[in-house]
C-alpha cells in the first residue's frame, strides 16, 4: 500500500502542494500529467530521492517520510534503467540480494526465476552494455523485483522503446499486474499505455494530484505527452 498524505515538494520556483493519494495493496496505479508538471518529482519523493517540505509518505503502513531510499524497501526503475555497466546481467539481477546478504543458492534460484519470466536467460553472462532498450528495461525491472519488494515505482519505463518492444514490455507489465504481488506506481505520458494498465489513473493538475477518472479533464497542450524531466 502507498499512502501519500498532503506532501509538499519544492525545487527552486517549482512546487507541488498538498499532494494526497492512496494505492491499495496489489493495485496498479498510473500517474500522468503535462510536460514539467512534476510526475517524476512525485515518484522520486516516494522513493526517497527527493525530500518533502511537509506531509507524510506511508508504505505498507510504515511512515518512511524521513528514511533513506535504502531503508524504504521499494523497487525502483528509472527511465534509463540505470544498470551497472561493469557487471553482467546476472550480477545486476543479483545485486539487491547480494547487498542483503541472501544465501548464494537462493540468489541463483531467484536470478534464474526472474530471467525465465523476463525471457533474458540468454543474456545472463553478457555485460550490461550494448543491450537494446527492451533488454535494458527487462533487466532493470528484474533487478527492482529481485528482493520481493511490496512497492514498485516505474518512471517512464517504456518511453524510449519502439512500438514492437513496447508491446512486449506491456505484456510483461500486464502479467505483473495480474499477479497482484506488489503495489505499483507507474509514470507515463502515453494515454493508451495508462488506460491499458491502470487500476487507478492519477493526474498531476496544477500543483497537486487528482483521480483522473473522476476529475474533469483540462484542455491539453500540444506537448502534453512529451516525456518530462520533472
Amino acid at each position: 500500500m502507498i499512502l501519500v498524505d498532503r506532501i509538499s515538494v519544492a525545487q527552486g520556483a517549482f512546487r507541488l502542494d498538498e499532494v494526497s493519494f492512496r494505492i491499495e495493496p496489489g493495485r496498479y496505479a498510473v500517474l500522468m500529467g503535462r510536460t514539467g508538471s512534476g510526475k517524476t518529482t512525485v515518484i522520486e519523493a516516494i522513493a526517497g530521492l527527493r525530500p518533502v517540505a511537509s506531509g507524510r509518505i506511508l508504505l505498507d503502513g510504515r511512515d518512511v517520510t524521513r528514511l533513506s531510499p535504502a531503508e524504504r524497501g521499494v523497487g525502483y526503475v528509472p527511465q534509463d534503467g540505470a544498470l551497472f555497466p561493469t557487471m553482467t546481467v546476472q550480477e545486476n539481477l543479483a545485486f539487491p540480494l547480494v547487498i542483503r546478504n541472501v544465501r548464494p543458492a537462493a540468489i541463483r534460484d531467484r536470478v534464474q526465476e526472474l530471467a525465465g519470466w523476463l525471457h533474458i536467460t540468454h543474456l545472463l553472462d553478457r555485460r550490461a552494455v550494448r543491450l537494446s532498450g527492451g533488454e535494458t528495461q527487462r533487466i532493470a525491472l528484474g533487478r527492482a523485483l529481485a528482493f520481493h519488494p511490496r512497492i514498485l515505482l516505474l518512471d517512464e519505463p517504456l518511453s524510449a522503446l519502439d512500438e514492437e518492444t513496447r508491446e512486449s514490455m506491456l505484456a510483461v507489465l500486464e502479467t505483473l499486474k495480474r499477479r497482484k504481488e506488489v503495489s505499483v506506481l507507474h509514470v507515463t505520458h502515453h494515454r493508451t499505455e495508462a488506460e491499458r494498465l491502470a487500476d487507478l489513473l492519477l493526474r498531476v493538475e496544477g500543483r497537486t494530484v487528482v483521480d483522473a477518472r473522476t476529475a474533469p479533464t483540462p484542455p491539453m497542450a500540444a506537448d502534453a505527452f512529451v516525456p518530462d524531466a520533472c
